[in-house]
């Protein structure tokens, strides 16, 4: 058996037999197999909106006999009596946990939030009364704030291509639709996330992991830089490591671990509000019509150089999506958006953030406890605006033009939305940042000035980052490490599942 890898183009609307006539008519036999490597779509030009494809075919007529594969990610198992505890169920703390085990340790995941199910009631609670849940919201519970978002997995990063490849086997096996394994922009919807966690879990437990759900660290316990145990609310947790995946909202977590002499210093981050559009606005701007056979919604990426001083981009787009309310404690209000897999819903959102640099802003140098003494005072602000959880918004326009118009707006946001100065809640150096960059965005996408914009989105990435070693361990101490969004390391789904995966292999290869 040969292989030969080929690219090609396919109409948008095409089916597996639209495929493989295409491919026989290319080589002229009928007896071959074919792989989908890569499908993205090209829609430079909107008369000739196509996808790019990149296929692996295996033939006996081909001379060739070695496939081009990509790097694996071999686990190896050995027999051990050492115990780890990780703590947090995002990506970056259950991808650890799950190599751990499957390399013979023994494993105990805990998790603050609710399990999956759990999670999801307490969510359509607080929507339908306003009632905040403290284990089950956006934030916290199984799978991290990750399970109800887009599910987006794309990364930068090029240096993770076997944690990758392993990451998104595991969420197929899990029931994951396998076009993520080939997609450019692959992503799994908060509908079917809910499944995946919980299969995953499943699996996990199947190869002896335990998971404790409402099981919060309250306190850790070190002697000359190790960690012998942490408390937690229903009892003390014995480890010979322990792995902390606290996520970019647990600010109580960053202080419990600062407070025990966990170095953290402050960051470059960016902060901003949720705009949204028609959905067939975003469609008729990128394609040139309101629908594309076979793609579900249109997307779209915008970065602008702001004022001069401040980088504005668009972050997070939901095409198709809602705009949920995302906070991790009562007292605080912020946004973020979701999607479902079809992103089949009437509007679309994605953040509209400026990049920021605390230090600068207030002229000298900050720790990690006072940006989030920051942060917390402006999240607190916008609840002070509605403890009902309502969004503050206005038009695009009007944020550009500083001056409220009257009209009314429809929103996806389930807790109401109510016309205010939106520019006026959020810091001055990021208000004056946001406003060239919607210029500039109206300048580039037609339509775009039809669009609201609204809430606070504070949690494009961690604020702070630990103090690290190369392999994941918290400088000055010998077997604890912070992993993932939540060490300043990472950003997404898969890049933080990944920084959990090369840390648990360093511990493995030890």
């Amino acid at each position: 058996m040969g292989y030969k890898q080929i690219s090609i183009k396919m109409p948008t609307g095409y089916n597996e037999d639209d495929l493989r006539k295409k491919l026989e008519r290319i080589f002229r036999f009928e007896e071959f197999g074919y792989t989908i490597e890569n499908k993205s779509l090209d829609a430079r030009n909107k008369r000739n909106i196509h996808w790019q494809m990149r296929i692996l075919i295996s033939s006996s007529s081909f001379q060739n006999t070695e496939e081009n594969l990509k790097p694996e990610l071999i686990i190896p198992f050995k027999k051990t009596d050492k115990k780890v505890v990780v703590v947090g169920s995002g990506p970056a703390g259950f991808f650890a946990a799950f190599v751990l085990q499957k390399a013979g340790f023994s494993t105990t995941l805990i998790e603050r939030g609710t399990d999956v199910n759990k999670r999801t009631e307490g969510i359509a609670r607080f929507e339908s009364s306003g009632i905040f849940d403290p284990l089950s919201n956006y934030a916290f519970g199984e799978g991290g704030a990750g399970t109800f978002s887009d599910g987006k997995l794309t990364s930068r990063s090029k240096r993770i291509s076997a944690e990758k490849k392993f990451i998104l086997a595991s969420y197929v096996k899990a029931g994951a639709p396998e076009e993520i394994e080939y997609m450019t922009h692959p992503h799994l919807g908060s509908d079917n996330l809910k499944l995946i966690v919980k299969n995953l879990r499943e699996q996990f437990i199947e190869i002896g992991g335990t998971v404790l759900f409402e099981t919060t660290m309250t306190d850790i316990k070190t002697k000359n830089g190790k960690v012998s145990r942490i408390e937690t609310n229903k009892g003390d947790l014995e480890a010979d490591y322990f792995l902390i995946a606290p996520g970019h909202s647990a600010y109580d977590t960053y202080r419990l671990l600062i407070n025990n002499g966990v170095g953290f210093h402050a960051k470059n981050f960016a902060i901003g509000s949720r705009m949204e559009h028609r959905q067939e606005i975003i469609n008729i701007a990128q394609w040139g019509k309101k629908e594309l056979p076979g793609v579900k919604a249109a997307e779209y990426r915008l970065t602008s150089k702001g004022n001069g001083n401040q980088q504005v981009y668009s972050f997070c787009m939901c095409p198709g999506g809602v705009i949920v309310p995302a906070t991790a404690v009562e007292q605080a209000n912020i946004v973020n958006g979701m999607s479902r897999y079809l992103r089949n819903e009437n509007y679309s959102n994605a953040a509209c953030v400026a990049t920021l640099n605390l230090g600068n802003i207030l002229k000298r140098e900050v720790s990690a406890l006072e940006t989030l003494d920051w942060m917390e005072k402006l999240e607190h602000s916008f609840y002070e605006f509605s403890p009902k959880y309502k969004a503050p918004f206005c038009s695009i326009q009007d944020f550009i033009n500083k001056k409220i118009s009257s009209r009314n707006a429809q929103s996806s946001y389930p807790m109401g939305i109510e016309q205010t100065p939106l520019w006026e809640m959020l810091p001055k150096e990021i208000e004056n940042a946001m406003r060239a960059g919607l210029k500039d965005f109206i300048r580039k996408m037609k339509g775009f000035e039809t669009g609201n914009i609204l809430g606070l989105e504070s949690k494009t990435s961690a604020p702070i980052q630990v103090d690290r070693e190369k392999d994941g361990k918290c400088t000055g101490f010998e077997n604890l490490y912070i992993i993932g969004e939540g060490s300043g390391y990472a950003g997404g789904i898969i890049s933080s599942a990944a920084d959990g995966v090369k840390v648990a292999m360093g511990i493995v290869g030890e």
